[in-house]
């Protein structure tokens, strides 16, 4: 096979190649000659796609088989061998814009960046241009807005091209009724309830988009498609089908992890996605750990929470848990009870907000051969929002994402009344527009306020160490050391950087460095610190990046070796 491209850039070049379907064909090394002759029939519309998308459209396009012209070959009768292939596209030259003209537009715009006389007339910049003067409408309620027309003509003497596009914009319109299908145990009602789709208001494709997105967060749905009506109603709305397929109700997962330190962890889960036909979901969950620890020892929870979507608003769930728990860590054993409410309320597409009320009751013993003992009972109020502005949750490439939450709460029975405070903020920034080297940070911060350390629950208190925090230092290995007693901190604080490589398609490099620092009191006292560092490899997979890291401990005297960590996303 030969692939010529006389006069062509190396960039055009290389589209012509990555669209050649001829081309993929050798590289898979088909040797049918039937199918090769059907594949080369269809190669002049590949490859005359592409010279229009460059603004070529004198170009001329030449595949010969087996030295023939194949569009002057006859299709009923196909070579029986293939030996040779020699495509040949001249790409001729570049053609501008004369005339770049659609109307009507929405008053304030003007056509997209590009389609202007003088610029390049790439097929591309036509095509985007109408589609983006049709979303322009669509935006302020003409829900049917669409081409009229177009007068597209190329001057092979000039080099010139004249592009003309007419819309309709049709009348503007209101959301209609919302007719559901597909539905077997979710009721009706509470799919339009949940779907949220704002009948009599103005038609807008974001609030379209937005219900359709209601109802798949709930999970109860393998799939949904939300579609407008073809015709308009005579009073000026739309209506709208929804057509749904509901997944299996129940699901149940286990996992198994493994940390040199803390031994064998197992958990388990059983979630019912439409327990009382209204989309709403039960997870119970329960975890063992510390099996085999070389520090501490066993760990128990016990968990289960209840969600509703669209309980006060379609963008607000309720949801109703409880938790028991034990803990045996180095510093402290305790046992835990807490049962909550909360609202989560989202936004946007990037901003959401929860508060909570809880009542938390935790009995502990710590201290010097854990001969102080505690009640702590306490009750919460949680408040958290995240901004989430990555490019993907998984693989982040670009954006940035921060989360805060502030908790007072009120003792009740050897615990003060006080606050804690956290935040998260990570940042990512690609060295090349392919996302292939990525320069990723992590910042966390935590303190606890207006309670002695003594009498504030342990499970409040920070510790540095571990995936979370600190790489190459073992889990919740750095805490304060308080009157000759151990104890978890009321300040943290944490620092990651990340440089991420790609090496091929599915295998990225990765170097990391860690620091955490502890202290006493939230801004003051006692305090240490510890860093680590190590190297990671990552291989993609269709749910997120493979992730192995090994960490090895470089400050402080809390480490013991290389650590090892295997998990499903990047880091942060």
């Amino acid at each position: 096979m030969e692939f010529n491209t006389p006069g062509a850039d190396s960039g055009l070049r290389d589209a012509l190649m990555r669209a050649s379907l001829l081309v993929s064909a050798d590289s898979e090394g088909l040797s049918d000659a039937l199918e090769v002759f059907a594949i080369a029939r269809v190669e002049y519309g590949r490859l005359i796609g592409v010279l229009y998308e460059a603004a070529r459209y004198s170009g001329t396009i030449s595949v010969l088989v087996n030295g023939r012209e194949v569009a002057e070959m006859s299709p009923l009768d196909p070579p029986a061998q293939i030996g040779t292939i020699e495509i040949t596209v001249n790409p001729g030259p570049e053609f501008a814009f004369a005339r770049a003209e659609i109307a009507p537009l929405v008053p304030g715009t003007a056509p997209r960046a590009g389609f202007a006389t003088g610029a390049p007339a790439r097929s591309t910049t036509v095509r985007d241009a109408a589609r983006d003067a049709i979303d322009d409408w669509r935006d302020i309620g003409h829900a049917k807005a669409e081409p009229a027309g177009q007068d597209v003509v190329a001057d092979h003497r000039t080099q010139l091209l004249d592009a003309a596009i007419s819309l309709r914009p049709g009348p503007r319109l209101r959301f209609g009724a919302l007719s559901v299908a597909g539905n077997e145990n979710v009721r009706e009602a509470r799919i339009r309830t949940i779907a949220g789709l704002p009948t009599g208001e103005v038609f807008s494709p974001d609030a379209a988009r937005r219900s359709a997105d209601r109802l798949r967060r709930t999970g109860a749905f393998a799939s949904v498609a939300l579609r407008e009506a073809e015709v308009p109603n005579p009073d000026g709305t739309l209506d709208f089908d929804v057509s749904v397929v509901e997944a299996p109700p129940r699901r149940i997962g286990a996992g198994a992890e493994y940390d040199t330190e803390d031994g064998v962890r197992l958990s388990a889960f059983w979630m019912h996605r439409n327990l009382l036909g209204g989309a709403e979901r039960l997870r119970i969950e329960g975890e063992v750990g510390g099996l085999g620890a070389r520090s501490g020892g066993m760990d128990y929870r016990l968990s289960g929470t209840y969600t509703r979507p669209a309980t006060i608003t379609p963008d607000t769930a309720l949801s109703v848990g409880v938790l028991l728990e034990s803990e045996d860590e180095r510093d402290f054993e305790a046992r835990r009870a807490r049962v909550s409410v909360g609202l989560t309320h989202i936004f946007s597409d990037t901003l959401t907000g929860d508060a909570a009320i809880a009542y938390q009751f935790e009995r502990a013993r710590f201290g010097t051969a854990r001969a102080q003992r505690a009640n702590f009972s306490t009750v919460k109020l949680p408040l958290g929002l995240t901004w989430d502005r990555r490019d993907d949750a998984l693989d982040p490439t670009r954006g940035f994402y921060l989360a805060g939450t502030a908790t007072p709460f009120l003792g009740l029975r050897d615990a003060d009344s006080g606050a804690q405070a956290t935040l998260d903020a990570r940042a990512y920034y690609s060295v090349d527009a392919e996302g292939r080297y990525v320069l990723a940070g992590r910042a966390q911060a935590g303190v606890v306020i207006g309670a002695d350390i003594a009498r504030t629950p342990r499970a409040m208190l920070f510790y540095s160490g571990g995936g979370g925090t600190v790489r190459g230092q073992p889990f919740r290995s750095l805490g304060v050391t308080v009157g000759g007693v151990s104890s978890g901190g009321q300040g943290f604080a944490a620092l990651s950087g990340e440089v991420r490589a790609g090496v091929t398609g599915t295998i990225s490099l990765v170097a990391f460095a860690d620091a955490g620092r502890v202290s006493e009191g939230a801004f003051s006292g006692a305090s240490d610190w510890h860093a680590g560092a190590g190297l990671g490899l990552r291989y993609d997979t269709a749910v997120g990046p493979l992730r192995l890291d090994l960490g090895f401990p470089v400050q402080g005297a809390t480490g013991s070796g290389m650590q090892i960590y295997i998990g499903i996303g990047q880091a942060f």
